[in-house]
């Protein structure tokens, strides 16, 4: 199934200080104005031997802004060097509690959780951020430290899941 296979992607992924997990998308509007800081994610990540993957869990959007060929198309025009990963019936995201995109959890090397939330407290612009969240939390993580701040509230959109229909 492909929930099993997002799962073996994600233990594929890991690296000797665990893996930041970044649930996004492709026209969500905050993720659009957070997106200039996925690259600085991604340097931080690799120059602190953690891996890294994008989930996309909107699986109501498949057919349109959130389809595999738009998913191919917006990690090329990014520039994501870590894998974009489809998340079938949302799935992962139920299974981490994942509610938006953005929606960041950072996990140790030990595969704990050690943070979840947003990537920091400007979404709007990168240069009025007061509070880096995440990098700090990276940065703690890999210096073996513990997580000062571990859970904030993820700002976002929601993810858009399929409704079952139930009987009536």
């Amino acid at each position: 199934s492909i929930a099993f296979y997002v799962f073996i992607k994600l233990n594929e992924n890991i690296k000797s200080n665990g893996i930041l997990v970044v649930f996004t998308s492709n026209s969500c509007p905050f993720v659009v104005m957070w997106e200039d800081r996925y690259k600085i994610l991604e340097e931080k990540c690799m120059n602190s031997d953690l891996g890294m993957v994008y989930i996309n869990s909107n699986q109501a959007k498949r057919d349109g802004d959130d389809s595999v060929e738009e998913m191919k198309k917006h990690s090329i025009k990014t520039g994501y060097t870590y894998p974009y990963l489809i998340d079938k019936n949302s799935k992962i995201a139920n299974s981490f509690g994942a509610k938006t995109t953005p929606h960041i959890f950072l996990f140790n090397k030990k595969k704990v959780l050690v943070y979840k939330g947003a990537i920091d407290d400007n979404y709007k612009s990168i240069n009025d951020v007061t509070k880096n969240y995440l990098l700090n939390a990276l940065e703690e993580v890999s210096n073996q430290k513990s997580v000062s701040v571990n859970d904030t509230k993820a700002v976002g959109c929601s993810i858009k899941r399929v409704k079952k229909i139930k009987d009536k």
